[in-house]
């Protein structure tokens, strides 16, 4: 395999340093470093990060080809600095057995853009009554470690125990979407003042901090590991936090959007702003970037979510919920934690590459960027300010809620195991 030598690039934000990949494999970090015959970047005032990892992402394949496929959603994940992405369960069958987890375990290694790691429902056809084959999804050849319904939540407290019992036993994680379902029927949007005056469904905070208050206390009970998805209010920070003084085995991501947007954007109706979680209030938001600084909330994860033109051009009501992220998150987190001083790019690396695949057990990803280890990197222009354009993304869909905002940072390289599947911000 071929060498590349990137030259003068800050890794992880620190002193410029050269960085010479040798085959799927980092071989020397330092100053001066030449190679014959390599390819070389010149990487002067850009930043060297770990292929970034994503915790929830949804691919779509099979079933919901028209919004993604594992193609273009790995090449959107390239495009946006990642190595490896955890694909969500509910797609169409839902990914409820050995033979679904391992078609989207192949397909991603086929494609070769990004690692794609299956995540396994909880529970069969995500209806929340009986346990799916998790021990079948983990001994397959996709090793699924990571189990979660998301778009709809475990709201049965029994079956919450008994995945969690389960997933123990080979050290798994059940990823939970925390949202009480009868508290948010016909809710369209955060409750609060705007949904008063605007006359839409509101989805209360107590809805998403009730059903984690209950599972940090089951995990604590079992002794197991949980981990809340997309988390979007102060209280659900205070409740992680008293967990984790505890000393309960729980971890907690928040989204981009959730970092940066906020419920007053609803004013508009514009259907891009309807996900869930709903966007929250400037309070919620400015909570979430201390919980995320503070290390409460472990790490950030996309919660790519495509959906075609017509599931999002309609009224507000008839919309679909979600967003796409995975070619903006960088640039998000920037504008929101490295700008604003919360964090520095070691911190961000941290909640972006090592602790998501940590939790999720990526073997040869969140790897330090040193001698020896695999050549998993991204390159980051931090100095670039731009406009977003979703018609150069790389997804298949084009739900972005920055569509014209000017966002900073760009990812113009990213390495998976050496090889080269962004250059100069152009897919190969």
């Amino acid at each position: 395999m071929s060498k590349t030598l990137i030259r003068g690039a800050k890794v992880l934000g620190g002193e410029p340093q050269d960085v010479l990949i040798d085959g799927g494999t980092v071989a020397e970090v330092g100053s001066g470093l030449s190679a014959e015959g390599a390819e070389v970047v010149e990487a002067g005032g850009k930043v060297l990060l770990p292929g970034l990892v994503d915790l929830h992402t949804h691919l779509r394949e099979p079933g919901r080809e028209d919004s993604e496929t594992v193609l273009t959603g790995t090449r959107a994940a390239a495009s946006g600095g990642y190595t490896a992405v955890f694909a969500m369960a509910n797609t169409f069958p839902v990914a409820d057995t050995a033979g679904v987890v391992e078609q989207v375990w192949r397909l991603g290694k086929g494609h070769g853009y990004c690692d794609v790691q299956p995540i396994g429902a909880v529970t069969v056809g995500l209806e929340g009554k009986k346990l799916a084959e998790l021990g079948a999804m983990h001994e397959s050849a996709a090793g699924v470690t990571v189990f979660s319904d998301d778009g709809k939540c475990v709201h049965d407290a029994v079956i919450m125990r008994r995945a969690l019992e389960y997933v123990k036993a080979f050290d798994g994680v059940v990823a939970q979407h925390a949202q009480e379902p009868r508290l948010t029927e016909g809710a369209q949007m955060n409750e609060g003042v705007v949904s008063a005056e605007l006359g839409l469904g509101g989805w209360p905070a107590v809805a998403e901090e009730s059903v984690i208050a209950r599972d940090v206390l089951l995990a604590d009970h079992v002794g197991s590991r949980v981990h809340i998805c997309h988390l979007s209010t102060a209280g659900s920070v205070e409740i992680v936090r008293w967990a984790k003084s505890r000393g309960i085995r729980v971890t907690a991501e928040v989204t981009p959007h959730h970092l940066l947007l906020t419920d007053e954007l609803v004013r508009s109706y514009n259907p891009v702003y309807k996900v869930n979680p709903p966007l929250r209030t400037e309070r919620d938001v400015l909570a979430l970037r201390e919980a995320l600084a503070d290390g409460t909330i472990d790490i950030v994860a996309t919660d790519h979510a495509p959906h075609p033109h017509e599931d999002k051009d309609c009224e507000w009501a008839a919309a679909a919920m979600g967003m796409v992220g995975l070619e903006t998150a960088l640039s998000v987190v920037q504008e929101t934690m490295v700008d604003t001083g919360l964090l520095d790019w070691a911190g961000v690396a941290e909640r972006m590459s090592f602790t998501p695949a940590r939790i999720g057990r990526a073997e040869g990803h969140g790897r330090p960027v040193s001698a020896g280890e695999p050549a998993n990197l991204t390159l980051v222009d931090t100095a670039y300010r731009g406009p977003v354009d979703p018609a150069g993304f790389a997804s298949r869909s084009r739900n972005t809620p920055y569509e014209g905002r000017e966002l900073p940072g760009r990812v113009t390289h990213t390495w998976l195991r050496g090889k080269a599947t962004l250059v100069d911000g152009k897919l190969t």
